[in-house]
């Protein structure tokens, strides 16, 4: 009788990077459906879609400089869109009181009533997307990523 050895265990190190491979594979697999569909369906982009969600969420607008914070991209990104998104009507730029070189960035009404329909078909496509997932698994999931998060101190 021939005994096996016992396997050894996977280093913690190696199932955490299989879960960070897992969570990249999965959120760019869902970033590149969104934008196809973003451009099939509407003729826009992702980070369009982005810019307007946070202007969307700020209604009394944000600086220009702060938009690009709050998305993690530069300034010459931000300044393009939202220059696309005025000439459309969708939104304008406000100068900000003494600070001539500083402008608010803010939807118009129109933009407010566009970003609303498209946030309710991306919301719609997320939900087909992730529909595999039950609410309390999905309940979990961010839950187990918020604790993930805290622990690396980004509460």
């Amino acid at each position: 009788m021939s005994t096996q050895p016992t396997p050894t265990p996977e280093p913690t190190s190696k199932t955490r990077l299989r879960l960070w491979l897992k969570l990249l594979d999965l959120t760019s697999g869902i970033e590149a459906e969104l934008r196809r569909k973003l451009r099939y369906a509407h003729d826009t982009t992702l980070p369009r879609f982005d810019v307007m969600a946070a202007l969307s969420r700020h209604p009394e607008g944000l600086k220009m400089s702060e938009l690009s914070g709050y998305l993690k991209v530069s300034n010459g990104n931000i300044t393009g869109i939202v220059a696309r998104l005025t000439e459309e009507g969708l939104a304008l730029r406000v100068a900000v009181p003494r600070d001539k070189r500083a402008q608010f960035a803010r939807l118009t009404p129109k933009g407010h009533q566009a970003f609303a329909a498209l946030a309710a078909e991306h919301e719609a496509w997320i939900d087909d997307i992730l529909g595999g997932l039950s609410v309390s698994d999905a309940q979990a999931m961010m839950q187990l990523l918020d604790s993930a998060k805290t622990a690396k101190g980004d509460a």
